[in-house]
């Protein structure tokens, strides 16, 4: 995948990079610090530059979530209900006001949430759609995405600018931290788990 998205690159410049990483967001496995950091090694040595890079990988950053959130949006409460309603949701012990409880967490925490996912791996990504689910003002969804998305990339292809030619050990670190991240919400993902089907199967 790697030499293909180098490719993509290459020979597409920013547009090659919007696509990827508007595709990025959609398709998290699609790994964005490779996309970023050569991206920034790029402008080492062609005629692309930082800034250049910087805004049309926000720009796909946001495209990627804009659609995400546009699904998050059709899948409004009642859609939910009736998927509780279903064989799936008896299976599974999912009750009303779980889903209730869960928009009334975002409500009170989606700002701060959708800002800092942004710096999550996988995460990125998915919580564009509770944040269509709950109608998060567009406006607001928006300005927090391409702050917490501009951050992100600038990060990266500032570190791959600075790296030069070894733009590719920057890439390593970089997946380091995303397996600590992961790791760490898969942790608390279990845990949650663990509670939930003690609270609806062992009570």
């Amino acid at each position: 995948m790697q030499d293909i998205i180098l490719e993509i690159i290459n020979q597409f410049g920013y547009i090659g990079i919007f696509l990827l990483i508007t595709i990025e967001n959609i398709f998290p496995p699609i790994p964005s610090e490779i996309i970023l950091c050569f991206g920034g090694f790029m402008t080492t040595f062609s005629d692309m530059n930082i800034w250049g890079v910087i805004l049309s990988a926000t720009l796909g950053s946001v495209t990627g979530a804009v659609i995400l959130y546009i699904i998050g949006r059709v899948l409004t409460i009642n859609r939910l209900d009736r998927l509780i309603d279903s064989k799936i949701g008896r299976v599974l012990r999912l009750k009303k006001e779980d889903a209730r409880r869960a928009g009334q967490w975002f409500e009170s925490h989606g700002n701060i949430a959708v800002l800092l996912c942004r710096f999550v791996p996988i995460m990125r990504s998915i919580i564009s759609v509770p944040a269509g689910i709950s109608k998060m003002k567009f406006s607001l969804f928006l300005t927090l995405t391409i702050l917490g998305t501009f951050i992100w990339n600038t990060v990266l292809v500032y570190l791959g600018n600075l790296a030069g030619s070894s733009w590719d050990k920057v890439v390593s670190y970089v997946d380091f931290y995303s397996m600590v991240v992961v790791a760490l919400v898969g942790i608390f993902v279990l845990i949650f788990g663990v509670v939930f089907i003690k609270k609806r199967f062992l009570n």
